[in-house]
């Protein structure tokens, strides 16, 4: 004799797995189709994001190494491969300056920006810098209204260095992790453009404060001024800061 109750709870279980699969499926299409929102700023004829990114995957949906260690840090150099770090390695730095990428992370064809951005070129941080008006200029403009640590003069004074934010870009003091996984933080913000140098160096744009400088430099052989006090936006190529460092990442959108 057949049992039809058996085959009842077989056809409603499988009705029921059916519907769940399918809820699944309009699920992830609808989060798929989620595109998440940026705050920006438009300077000039560009518009920037206003915080540092803060992906751990490329735009293809692949995750990007996280290198939680300082082996797992000088590893991904080495060998040429994309990684990113939190400051410090604390996640809590994460939640204001975003996470720190080496250029291979920037680089990697499955795409370090979200979709509609771009990590901006060298000549895109140089016209955004030339707009604000210029190398002795720029610098205070983009900078944050707080964050950034005093400096103390010569004359054992505490100077106020923070930036006045006139340009909305919101520039942080995100710091930066060396080749050997030191990290530096406090007066610097680095940002990494796309534009490679050598097989060593590529380009990347830096914030900082100087004071009692004879001699500022924009790149690696453009003077600026004799004699400096203020804030200084600059772009170099080379130096101590190769590839493998992990460095912040402002979008620039299409």
């Amino acid at each position: 004799m057949e049992n039809t109750e058996n085959k009842s709870i077989i056809s409603t279980g499988s009705s029921n797995l059916a519907k769940t699969e399918k809820l699944l499926s309009i699920t992830q299409k609808i989060l798929s189709e989620i595109k998440p929102k940026y705050e920006s700023v438009r300077i000039g004829n560009q518009e920037w994001m206003t915080r540092n990114l803060d992906v751990d995957r490329f735009r293809n949906g692949d995750l990007i190494p996280h290198a939680e260690s300082d082996e797992e840090w000088e590893e991904a150099g080495e060998n040429d491969q994309p990684a990113w770090c939190y400051y410090d390695n604390d996640p809590e730095n994460g939640k204001k300056y975003g996470k720190l990428y080496n250029w291979y992370a920037v680089n990697d064809s499955k795409g370090l920006a979200p979709e509609g951005w771009h990590v901006p070129s060298d000549d895109e941080w140089t016209s955004l810098v030339e707009y604000l008006g210029g190398i002795d200029i720029a610098g205070h403009k983009m900078t944050s209204v707080e964050d950034w640590k005093d400096w103390e003069e010569s004359y054992g004074k505490i100077k106020n260095v923070n930036g006045d934010n006139s340009s909305g870009f919101n520039g942080l003091p995100g710091g930066f992790r060396s080749d050997n996984s030191r990290f530096g933080q406090g007066k610097k913000a680095f940002f990494w453009s796309t534009t490679e140098f050598n097989f060593y160096y590529a380009w990347f744009l830096r914030l900082t404060y100087y004071y009692d400088l004879a001699g500022k430099y924009y790149g690696s052989n453009s003077k600026q001024s004799e004699f400096s006090d203020g804030w200084i936006v600059g772009r170099f190529s080379f130096g101590d800061f190769s590839k493998r460092y992990g460095f912040s990442v402002r979008c620039l959108r299409d």
